[in-house]
């Protein structure tokens, strides 16, 4: 398994992924649901975790709110929001008073390595296209098994890699992007597995990635034309890295070197 991150590197990662997440910058390339396959596979999770009127749902990294507004809607749960920028949950909790589900959808400003939640309080954890973000993924790991009753779920949605990178998918950028620190996903297995949960289910998604790799590289080129026609104002964006890096990801998708994975485990009693 990786390195943990000291202190001071773990910090900087958390608050420019959180910088990054609220950005137009990222709503420009990625629109409201951050991940690959979009709400259809947010739903497919719901079902794997038995989400329903009465369960709590905690969402961790849920971002502008898409996810745990979508699971709400659609099964009836509670879902409690959990993200590092505030910036984040302001715009996550406008969205569900906006559509009419503030009274079971909430908020908090919070750390995956330490959630804002009392131990065995919940019936699911959701976590989509952050887990490989985290630092300390063990941790992250036992902090879901915490607030999670006996047989309770946790289900992830994540990159996944199969061997080294190539120079263009390293450094801060790819980080933040969800690639840099993308694990086989026998790893994810196992920092479940180390926070006693039982690997339920496994599904492979790589063409899921596929499709908002390709998404991401045409509006790249729309981004950048709008910059160059001062339509749109992107102050320091590295356009020539961004696309090299989304280049290399979608070749690197297509090698098979890089895809995407769900997982549900179960906590045991």
């Amino acid at each position: 398994m990786t390195t943990q991150a000291q202190p001071a590197e773990a910090t900087t990662l958390k608050t420019c992924c959180a910088n990054l997440y609220e950005s137009d910058w990222a709503r420009l390339l990625l629109g409201d649901s951050f991940h690959p396959g979009g709400l259809a596979l947010t739903e497919q999770l719901g079902t794997w975790l038995e989400l329903g009127p009465g369960r709590r749902v905690l969402d961790v990294a849920s971002g502008k709110g898409a996810s745990a507004i979508h699971l709400a809607q659609r099964f009836g749960c509670d879902v409690v929001g959990v993200d590092y920028g505030a910036q984040s949950i302001a715009e996550a909790t406008a969205a569900a008073e906006r559509v009419g589900v503030a009274n079971r959808v909430r908020f908090e400003r919070g750390d995956a390595e330490s959630l804002p939640v009392r131990d065995g309080e919940l019936d699911a954890v959701l976590c989509e296209c952050a887990f490989c973000t985290f630092p300390d993924k063990r941790t992250a790991a036992s902090e879901f098994a915490r607030v999670l009753k006996p047989g309770g779920r946790a289900g992830l949605s994540d990159l996944t890699r199969s061997g080294p990178l190539p120079r263009e998918l390293e450094g801060l950028l790819a980080w933040v992007a969800c690639i840099a620190d993308a694990r086989p996903i026998d790893e994810y297995a196992a920092y479940l597995q180390s926070a006693k949960f039982t690997i339920e289910r496994v599904e492979p998604h790589d063409h899921a990635l596929s499709e908002m790799v390709s998404g991401i590289r045409t509006k790249l080129l729309g981004a950048e034309l709008m910059v160059k026609l001062k339509q749109v104002d992107l102050p320091g964006v590295d356009f020539e890295q961004a696309k090299a890096m989304a280049r290399s990801a979608l070749e690197s998708v297509r090698e098979g070197k890089l895809g995407y994975a769900l997982m549900v485990g179960v906590k045991g009693a």
